[in-house]
């Protein structure tokens, strides 16, 4: 008999008379203490009456240890000479062993894992499946206590604890682990049902589980919710660096134990895309990560470019256009570490164990950008098939972030280009105002928005102050700007009033909106405020389209915003726009600016405003060192918008610097208005411009006696440049012609023309003013 199974002989009254080695392997019983005893004591229950009537079955007998025993028994009546039972051979062995019932097959070769545990948590059966997982025979774990079988770890007591609950509670549960077992050389997802297994008389007596090994299925929601969180994870900035180093850390440490980005030169420039080389690769390592601290197996460093060979795995991506997976022992594998190593041996140590790479290309659009690399060398798995259809998702998703981030880096430099090629770059000399500005771009996804600011010279040593925002982002929105900024130029050089500058300026972005869209015109096309000071008189007038309220820090050191009608924005049409007009004295400064310095939309516009005036009240050195405290107080750290600032200190010409005759509509008058235009010329120290002024007075003063009407002013300005005004109460305009041979006038103007630096004419309220100007050496 097999020392695996066990026999035993009872007489007829049920005692045992005969005991095998193998029943005190079965039982922990030597047989000094089985034999004599009633078999029934070794029972732990009754026979079940099926097996008494098949003379065989299975039954439980107590162990030694106390905890239960399920053997397969077949008894054999032994008969003595009068043909009468004389006692029973019994054998007995392990329910695994033998199995003839189709039940105990089927779990005996059950394909998931199945036990059977008394309520103490002893080993009563296996099927195969479990001791294949258990790495042992079952005898070897019969009758121990569960706890002993496997090591000390949290996920062995956990276990364990759910075994006892389920004899605690006596109701089924499911529990679901991540956990390795003693056969296996990785950790392995479960789901494992749990029962209480009951006798006839329904009492509790053990627990049975079934475990299903769900690793695959575990992976793939892995792999699942990995991409979720790359989709909100990766692309979070318009920055290409940003959005490659968000991906490593997607993949970092829970797909790969290193993982690189390496793009080519084009991306993180403004070139168009190569094509994508046959021959060895060149790019430039732009993100990398490891779950080393500081990355030491690095070969690469961040921001160098590195060649990669045509029998790269990494080359063979680019090439092919898929993923590559590269194991240890492969011939390429092999010279990829070895040319890392020798590239940088310092890393040496900690390559070592790397047993699986894979390389990814990433592309969007159909065009390649780069390539992922992640390794694998403490995690035990080698890349499979299933890993690279994860990575290509994974990949595609985060060059589609790339090349958004280079499509706006590329848009936001030409569009910044643009608006920077339009903004002025050096303020034109005036004495009107002193000005400093700050232009801030938009570091928000929306792009560069068509936020504008100018200072005009105008005639009559006056200047006009422009603040302008174009509605959107990007090249549309600056290219509509560049629009707005020649046409504002354009009506400010016909010199009309801000009120009437900003209809014209209606009907122009009204235009444009019907030229873009078809028949519909856009609700909000921009916003606009145009003022005008002037320094003789010191007065500013200003008007406004949709446009916030300038504020205005007066000499004794308060501030206000200018109360004035915002008017509506340009686009609209159809709608007044008014005008507001006030003195101010001498040294006031007025803050132009565009609503990214006070609206953003976590921000009270009223809070906002109320610190731009108190920040406007700080003392500071100059204008320019103003602009940057009103800029730290007020803005946000990351604002959403493009800002503008335009401050400007006024400043008044006295007196002193300021002629003005009026003239009888009289043509003999003209000889005397010439002669105290030249005595004042005198007085100023600028004799050596009489003869010109002369000819000039004489004869815009006689235009205006001849072709005018009253009343008639000259009026001469000592500034940067010597300015001759004569006004009179015709709106009719002059116009610059040719004289013929016979004509005998129509040359004034001409020579006005030719003998001025520049010249123009007006419109007033009162009529028109003719203007010329001569250049003087610069008195301030």
């Amino acid at each position: 008999m097999e020392d695996a199974s066990a026999a035993a002989i009872i007489d007829a009254r049920g005692f045992v008379t005969g005991w095998s080695e193998g029943a005190r392997r079965l039982t922990g019983y030597p047989a000094r203490e089985a034999l004599g005893r009633a078999v029934r004591e070794l029972l732990a229950e009754a026979v079940p009456p099926e097996a008494m009537s098949a003379w065989s079955g299975t039954v439980m007998v107590r162990h030694r240890d106390g905890y239960l025993v399920g053997l397969r028994v077949k008894a054999c009546a032994v008969t003595g000479p009068d043909g009468e039972a004389g006692g029973y051979v019994i054998t007995a062995a392990s329910p695994g062993r033998g199995e003839t019932s189709l039940a105990g097959r089927a779990f005996q070769q059950a394909s998931m894992s199945m036990s059977v545990f008394d309520t103490g948590q002893r080993y009563l059966r296996l099927n195969d499946a479990a001791c294949h997982v258990m790495g042992v025979s079952e005898e070897t774990l019969l009758g121990r206590h569960f706890p002993e079988t496997v090591e000390e770890a949290a996920h062995s007591r956990g276990f364990n604890w759910h075994l006892r609950h389920v004899v605690e509670t006596g109701r089924p549960l499911r529990y679901e682990s991540y956990t390795g077992a003693p056969a296996l050389n990785r950790e392995h997802a479960w789901v494992t049902e749990m029962w209480p297994v009951r006798d006839a008389a329904g009492e509790l007596v053990g627990t049975a589980l079934a475990a299903f090994d769900s690793t695959e299925q575990y992976w793939a929601r892995q792999r699942l919710a990995l991409l979720n969180e790359a989709a909100a994870a990766i692309g979070t900035t318009l920055d290409v660096v940003r959005t490659a180093e968000e991906m490593i850390g997607v993949v970092v440490p829970r797909f790969a134990d290193f993982a690189s980005v390496d793009l080519f030169d084009w991306v993180l420039g403004s070139d168009e895309a190569p094509a994508v080389p046959t021959e060895e690769i060149t790019l430039r390592r732009v993100a990398h990560g490891s779950v080393t601290e500081a990355t030491p197996e690095a070969a690469v460093h961040v921001g160098e470019v590195d060649v990669y060979p045509s029998f790269s795995p990494i080359a063979r991506a680019m090439r092919e256009g898929r993923a590559i997976i590269s194991q240890a022992g492969e011939p390429a594998f092999m010279r990829w570490v070895a040319e890392r190593n020798a590239r940088a041996p310092e890393g040496r140590p900690y390559r070592k164990g790397v047993h699986s790479m894979m390389a990814v290309p990433l592309r969007a659009r159909g065009t390649t950008l780069g390539v992922a690399v992640a390794v694998r060398v403490a995690q035990p798995d080698d890349y499979a098939d299933d890993d690279a259809v994860f990575a290509e998702e994974l990949a595609s998703r985060a060059a589609v972030c790339v090349d958004n981030a280079r499509r706006f880096a590329r848009e936001r430099t030409t569009a910044l280009a643009l608006q920077h090629s339009l903004l002025p770059k050096g303020l034109p000399g005036q004495a009107a105002v002193q000005v400093a500005h700050r232009y801030l771009p938009s570091g928000s996804a929306a792009g560069i928005g068509g936020d504008w600011f100018d200072v005009i010279p105008l005639s009559g040593s006056r200047v006009a102050l422009v603040v302008g925002d174009v509605v959107g982002h990007g090249i549309p929105s600056t290219a509509t700007m560049g629009r707005l900024v020649t046409a504002v130029r354009t009506l400010a050089d016909v010199d009309l009033p801000p009120d009437e500058l900003l209809t014209h300026l209606d009907d122009l972005v009204t235009h444009l909106a019907s030229d873009d869209q078809g028949d519909e015109v856009a609700e909000l096309g921009a916003t606009c405020l145009y003022a005008v000071y002037d320094p003789v008189t010191r007065r500013l007038n200003l008007a406004a389209a949709g446009h916030p309220a300038p504020a205005l820090v007066l000499p004794d050191g308060s501030a206000r915003l200018i109360p004035m009608s915002a008017g509506p924005p340009l686009g609209v049409g159809g709608l007044p726009f008014e005008a507001t007009e006030l003195q101010l004295p001498e040294g006031s400064v007025v803050a132009l600016y565009t609503d990214g310095l006070i609206e953003d939309r976590d921000r009270d516009v009223d809070h906002a405003t109320e610190e731009l005036c108190r920040a406007l009240t700080v003392p500071a050195d100059s204008l320019d060192a103003l602009c940057d405290t009103v800029l730290k107080a007020v803005l946000p750290e990351e604002p959403s918008d493009d800002v503008a600032l335009l401050l400007a200190r006024t400043r008044a010409l006295g007196a002193d610097q300021v002629a003005t005759w009026d003239v009888t509509p009289d043509p003999a008058e003209v000889a005397a208005t010439r002669q105290a235009a030249t005595e004042q010329l005198t007085a100023w120290g600028l004799d050596e411009t009489a003869f010109v002024t002369e000819l000039v007075v004489s004869e815009l003063v006689t235009n205006a006696i001849r072709y005018g009407a009253p009343p008639i002013q000259l009026r001469l300005i000592r500034d940067r440049t010597l300015i001759c005004e004569v006004s009179d109460g015709s709106s009719t305009s002059p116009h610059l012609r040719r004289a013929h041979q016979d004509d005998e006038g129509g040359r004034g103007l001409l020579l006005v023309a030719q003998l001025t630096q520049r010249w123009g004419s007006r419109q007033t309220t009162r009529g028109k003013t003719i203007w010329c100007e001569q250049s003087l050496t610069p008195l301030f």
